[in-house]
C-alpha cells in the first residue's frame, strides 16, 4: 500500500507520517495541496489522505475532483479540523472513499487505509479480468 498524505499542518504531517512508517505503511508527506496532481501522476499512490482545507491552494474537494480525473482508482480519504457535514457529503459524493476529522485516531486511520486498499486492489483484478476475457474473445 503506498500512501500520499497531504496536510499543511507540518507538525500534524509529520507525526501521522511516522506513525504509519511504525506501522510499514509506504507513505510520503506532502505540505502543499499544489503538488497532488504532480506527484500521482509521477508515482502510483494508491491512496491520498487529504485535508479538505489547505491555504494557498485549491479546495480539498476540487484537490479530489483533480485526483479522480487523472487516477479514478486512487482511493481519497479526506481529512479536515471541521466536523462539517456538508464537506462530508460533497467529498463522498465527489469519489472520496471516506472521511476522518482530525485529530486522527491512528488505529482507525490505518483500518480505513486497509479497506481503501482492499477496494482498490479488487477494482484493479476486475478491470485485469475484463481485459483478459477481451484479449481472449
Amino acid at each position: 500500500m503506498k500512501v500520499l498524505f497531504v496536510d499543511d499542518e507540518v507538525d500534524f504531517l509529520e507525526v501521522m507520517v511516522k506513525r504509519l512508517k511504525k506501522r510499514d505503511v509506504d507513505v510520503t508527506g506532502l505540505s502543499d495541496g499544489n503538488n497532488v496532481i504532480e506527484l500521482i501522476e509521477k508515482d502510483n499512490y494508491d491512496i491520498v489522505v487529504l485535508d479538505v482545507r489547505m491555504p494557498g491552494c485549491k479546495s480539498g474537494i476540487d484537490i479530489l475532483k483533480d485526483i479522480k480525473k487523472c487516477r479514478p482508482l486512487v482511493e481519497v480519504i479526506m481529512l479536515t479540523g471541521h466536523a462539517l457535514l456538508d464537506v462530508a457529503r460533497d467529498g463522498i459524493a465527489n469519489g472520496a472513499f471516506d472521511y476522518m476529522v482530525k485529530p486522527a485516531d491512528i488505529d482507525e486511520l490505518f483500518y480505513i487505509l486497509n479497506d481503501a486498499y482492499q477496494k482498490k486492489t479488487i477494482q484493479e483484478s476486475k478491470i485485469r479480468n475484463i481485459e483478459d476475457i477481451l484479449k481472449n474473445s
